[in-house]
């Protein structure tokens, strides 16, 4: 099957075992017909290559995550663009659709995973994770991987619609700050003042998060006395 011009980077078969959707570096999505390996639709809405598809339980809805940090979401009968959806800051690139097809979770190259209303667009919550991400069949659980070899195993609380670590913030410091040991001082600043943000008790007051800002606090600390041992100089300029 030829038709893309640069990498193929995902692929996804429809539930209903009709359409074969595959994305690539050359900025397009491909929709073939199964039976046939006809193309259908070619898609071109984004502006950068397309990481990342999915395709809805019920076999009707695309979604695609993009270099160009943009969300969108196809028809998957008949290729029209249905919504585009923002708030990943850099590349997305997983995406996964809860069983309900209620939630839609992403993740993108700056160590973010939104979860966000399938239907609404609304942004129900956000954690901090790296790709890829994947929903357990019953939809209560969301796994994320990446850095350090590890990977973060999300619980979703019965009480509320929302998503838990079942497990504070833990690893070497630079697995809590969710990078690699050789990353730029600059790089793993940045990633200490975006986890302040997400677990500081100001915005979230919940045990596990008062207990993870500790955690983050020592292995920004851990990071400071790395860079003396190493001798590395001004890495806050």
């Amino acid at each position: 099957m030829n038709g893309h011009s640069d990498a193929v980077l995902s692929v996804a078969i429809s539930p209903d075992g009709k359409t074969l959707a595959s994305s690539s570096a050359d900025k397009s999505i491909r929709l073939w017909d199964v039976k046939t390996w006809q193309q259908r639709y070619i898609l071109t809405e984004h502006l950068a290559a397309v990481n990342t598809v999915a395709i809805s339980l019920n076999s009707q809805t695309l979604i695609s995550g993009s270099t160009d940090t943009t969300i969108k979401l196809w028809n998957l009968q008949t290729g029209k663009l249905l919504s585009t959806l923002t708030g990943h800051s850099t590349a997305v690139l997983s995406v996964a659709i809860s069983p309900d097809g209620k939630t839609l979770a992403s993740s993108s190259r700056d160590g973010m995973i939104k979860l966000c209303n399938l239907h609404t667009g609304e942004l129900l919550q956000t954690l901090s994770g790296c790709s890829p991400v994947a929903f357990s069949s019953d939809g209560k659980t969301l796994v994320s991987a990446g850095n350090g070899g590890s990977m973060k195993v999300w619980s979703q609380m019965p009480s509320f619609d929302k998503f838990n670590l079942d497990s504070v913030l833990s690893g070497e410091w630079w697995e809590v700050l969710g990078g690699n040991q050789s990353d730029h001082p600059n790089l793993v600043k940045f990633a200490y003042r975006r986890l302040a943000r997400q677990y500081h008790p100001d915005v979230n007051n919940s045990a596990i998060a008062k207990a993870s800002m500790q955690a983050i606090n020592q292995a920004y600390k851990e990071f400071q006395e790395h860079l003396k041992a190493h001798k590395y100089i001004n890495f806050d300029k």
